[in-house]
Parts: structure tokens; sequence; C-alpha cells
């Protein structure tokens, strides 16, 4: 029996997860999420909650997004119809990949997962038209902590796969601030010794 992947990304605790697909003449069946096979990959987040968003345009970018603590979020992101790049930044003061950023293409079809630990922004652009997200997260929304970062700062430099001209943006997300003007509550802390 095939049996859950994860990959980790050029930052470590950032992990690709792919569950396997089971296919027959009526489809197909996955198994998207079990938290006795995420702990055997390493992935021991108590999820608490589910959100999906809707882009009608390619181009639409969400993010970058994060909860400050008392909150703070780590999430499972998926994606149930299209296609998406999405990105990871990595907010932990002292992390050897302080303010480095990494990136997976998830879509639909391949049904691949992408982990995002706390201490981490994420922000996702849409690929295609019509394309839709879910994701889980081990902690609930709570307005007080909503945060993030501004898509486009030169200090991270993510390479996008749309333009500044093209890109579809919340008024909110466009107003985000830049990392150097970010008062950082993350800090890093070794996993291992």
């Amino acid at each position: 029996m095939a049996q859950l992947s994860a990959t980790a990304l050029s930052i470590p605790e950032v992990i690709v997860v792919q569950s396997p697909k089971f296919r027959d003449h009526r489809g197909y069946f996955v198994e998207t999420y079990s938290r006795r096979d995420f702990q055997k990959i390493g992935i021991a987040a108590d999820f608490v909650q589910d959100n999906q968003s809707f882009s009608a345009r390619r181009g639409t970018l969400r993010g970058l997004h994060f909860q400050r603590p008392p909150h703070p979020q780590g999430k499972l992101v998926r994606v149930l119809r299209g296609s998406i790049f999405d990105v990871a930044v990595d907010l932990r003061c002292g992390s050897p990949t302080y303010g480095k950023w990494c990136s997976q293409q998830l879509t639909a079809d391949q049904g691949n997962q992408l982990f995002i630990p706390r201490g981490f922004a994420h922000g996702f652009c849409t690929l295609e038209d019509d394309t839709e997200v879910a994701y889980k997260t081990d902690d609930y929304y709570e307005p007080e902590c909503d945060a993030g970062i501004v898509w486009d700062d030169p200090l991270i430099a993510i390479n996008w796969p749309v333009t500044a001209a093209d890109v579809v943006l919340s008024t909110k997300d466009a107003k985000l601030p830049r990392l150097a003007d970010f008062t950082n509550p993350f800090v890093y802390a070794k996993r291992y010794e």
C-alpha cells in the first residue's frame, strides 16, 4: 500500500506532503490528512480550523500573512481546483534562514500539500483562473494577532510569477509593512541539539 511522503524544501521546516491517490474507473480517493500518519513524518501540529479561498483570476496574490503570538499559526495548504505558487518566509529571529523564502507549486491534479510551521509568513499567487485553496491551521483566527509583510518587499525578493502591473491584491495586502519595518515577535529555537 502506498504511503504518505514528505520532502523538506530549502528551509527544512517547510515540508511538501504527498498523499497517495487510489484510482479506479470511478475516479480517485485520497486521504488528505491523518494525525497518526502526519506525526510519523514529523508534523505534530494539532489542527483546529479549516479555511478555504476562491480566486477568480490568475495572478491573484494573497499574503504574506501570519499571526503574531500568542496565537501564531502553522498551516497545511492544498489546492482543490487550479494551481498556485505557494511561498513561506522565515520570520524567526536568529534562524539561519531568517528573511529567506522557499516555494512550491501546488496543484489540484498533483494533490500535493505544503506544511508551513509557526514563525513563517505565508502567501500564494494563483497560476490559473478559478482557483480554490484549502488550508488547516493549528490555532484559531484572532483578529488582534493578524499581521503580514508586503508581497514585493525588496529585502525578501520573492520571484513571484506575476508582475506588479498584473497582480491582483486586496487593499489590505497592498498596504502591509516591509520586513525591515516590522517588530518581530518570533524567535528561532533549534529543533535538534
